[in-house]
């Protein structure tokens, strides 16, 4: 079966109608290597025609394509996941909970929380570092003052450190944010442990927070008004519009998985006629998240 792409909405519902279309699709991309029986290792199987599950020649156990997926237990269907699934990728900047609630005729906590799980997938793996250019900068978000310019201590605002990685015609190639809770070394060495090469040429402004870190990373400290900050002053923009603009509120415990959303599509710009392939692929490659794992401190 061929790979879905683009991102034409009139293509994407001819492709996918109903729920046997978006089964069809998952069964072809789980057992894309072949079949193995997850409790006997037998590779021969009958499929059932109600849900393309397999059912083991051997043992007899049956798997569904969405066992052992974040598509288990989707109880409001699977072609509605699936149109959930392309909104949050294919569009530039996807919508809340609510719209999403009304356009899909789900409830709404249903609408947000396999949102959610969404997002659980969007995060990155962390196997692959920025190199080359990379710029850093922290800032806040929320509270009544969320354009304050400067480290602001309010503990309504939430305060994030983030960092771009430029291509060769300085544009920018990837971008990472992670939520911290000062502004010390240790909460701001985060984003260099998780997405920032050593051998990284990193450009900080002369927040004194750096200086350990400069110990272990290539940093090179200067003003944060000039123009070498121009790229990811914009991503910061960016960030902070379509949070503004798409979310009215979001808690603290949930900030990160927003922050993997925007940097998974920007991330992705390139290559957005297969956004939603690849996601579809991360969904059924990550295991099951339920309710206390998303509300949990909630």
């Amino acid at each position: 079966m061929e790979s879905f792409k683009g991102q034409s909405v009139i293509d994407f519902y001819k492709r996918f109608s109903n729920d046997m279309d978006c089964l069809a699709y998952l069964a072809e991309k789980k057992w894309s290597n072949g079949f193995k029986c997850c409790k006997c290792g037998h590779d021969k199987f009958t499929v059932r025609k109600k849900n393309l599950a397999r059912d083991c020649n051997m043992c007899h156990h049956i798997e569904s394509p969405t066992a052992n997926t974040m598509f288990h237990k989707v109880k409001f269907g699977i072609h509605k996941a699936f149109g959930i699934i392309f909104e949050m990728s294919a569009t530039t900047k996807s919508i809340s909970a609510a719209q999403m609630a009304r356009r899909f005729e789900v409830s709404y906590p249903t609408a947000w929380m396999f949102m959610h799980k969404v997002r659980e997938a969007m995060a990155s793996s962390e196997k692959h570092p920025m190199k080359g250019d990379v710029l850093v900068d922290e800032f806040v978000y929320g509270g009544k003052e969320d354009l304050k310019q400067g480290r602001s201590t309010d503990s309504k605002k939430k305060k994030i450190v983030g960092g771009i990685e430029l291509d060769e015609k300085g544009g920018v190639k990837r971008a990472y944010f992670k939520v911290i809770k000062n502004y010390g070394s240790g909460e701001l060495r985060k984003l260099f442990d998780s997405h920032i090469s050593t051998d990284a040429r990193v450009v900080t402004d002369e927040w004194t927070g750096y200086m350990p870190i400069s110990k272990e990373f290539n940093i090179r400290r200067e003003k944060s008004n000039t123009r070498t900050f121009f790229q990811i002053n914009t991503i910061i923009h960016q960030l902070k519009s379509w949070l503004r603009s798409v979310y009215s509120w979001m808690h603290d415990w949930h900030i990160e998985r927003y922050l993997n959303e925007f940097s998974y599509r920007i991330n992705r710009s390139v290559y957005k006629d297969n956004i939603f392939d690849n996601l579809i692929g991360r969904l059924l490659s990550h295991k099951h998240v339920g309710l206390k794992d998303i509300v949990v401190s909630a």
